[in-house]
């Protein structure tokens, strides 16, 4: 393995991987959970060598000023480059990003870089809990990139997207289950799914932290001849979009997903 490059394009790196590369990837630590906010607080108790805390609210997403761009939407472009070049990111340098949750937040960064146009980038497989190697304390030293991208290098949907590929094709909604079926809603004001959607909790794709291997994923996810991905507000999906990428599957993503479907009311939603 030559020095800043990986031997497959996959969507992963694993900790042994990523040892023997340290020093020549940009890491990103985007430690972030629903209903957290010390993930800076985490990041600088103790985080990889060299990292850099990513903001999930602040930097991965715009501020949701209405309803109609759902609770995350996708950041401006000239402000998500700019952010990306601050912390150290260039479009010709390696990207790993990493997290203490599966990998379900760390995938919004690898997307959207991704989405922007960078071709290198990789998830820690496993996150924090995977790595055995050195650590690091303190804020990072400062650093500068020179990442100039543009929007549209991966495949979105919008809620007209959303609901024709939920008839004609196949729309996985990665939420709990007890979410999906509209038994509980702990976070959006209405209940449900998309009408048609089928459910892939994200949990499921993960054992011990870790993907699992493609041929358990095969067994999750139907096939269909155009798939979507939805959330409740187009970050976990974005761990869907990797996990279909390792099978080959180019997956679109409906970055506004639940809490962007149900701010009109005249779209429907289905329990049960």
């Amino acid at each position: 393995m030559a020095s800043g490059t990986f031997d497959i394009m996959s969507p992963l790196v694993s900790a042994s991987e990523l040892k023997a590369l340290l020093g020549s990837v940009t890491l990103l630590d985007v430690r972030w959970q629903l209903g957290r906010t010390d993930g800076h607080e985490q990041y600088v108790a103790a985080h990889l060598p060299g990292a850099v805390y990513v903001d999930l609210e602040t930097e991965l997403a715009d501020p949701p000023h209405s309803g109609a761009g759902g609770r995350h939407p996708l950041p401006d472009p000239g402000r998500f480059c700019s952010v990306m070049r601050a912390h150290g990111v260039s479009n010709g340098r390696p990207v790993v990003a990493y997290d203490a949750v599966g990998g379900t937040s760390a995938a919004r960064a690898w997307w959207l870089l991704r989405y922007f146009g960078h071709s290198d980038v990789r998830v820690l497989d496993g996150g924090l809990a995977a790595w055995d190697g050195p650590w690091e304390q303190g804020p990072p030293l400062s650093r500068q990139g020179d990442f100039e991208g543009t929007p549209g290098h991966l495949p979105v949907l919008d809620a007209d997207d959303a609901a024709r590929v939920a008839k004609e094709g196949v729309l996985v909604d990665v939420r709990a289950a007890e979410r999906y079926r509209g038994e509980t809603e702990p976070i959006d004001p209405v209940a449900g799914r998309i009408p048609g959607a089928v459910n892939v909790p994200a949990a499921l794709t993960l054992v011990d932290g870790r993907l699992r291997p493609a041929e358990e994923l095969r067994e999750l996810y139907p096939e269909g001849s155009e798939v979507g991905v939805y959330c409740g507000s187009g970050v976990t999906a974005a761990q869907a979009v990797l996990a279909l990428e390792t099978l080959g599957v180019k997956a679109a993503l409906y970055a506004g997903s639940f809490s962007q479907w149900i701010s009109d009311p005249d779209r429907p939603v289905e329990t049960g």
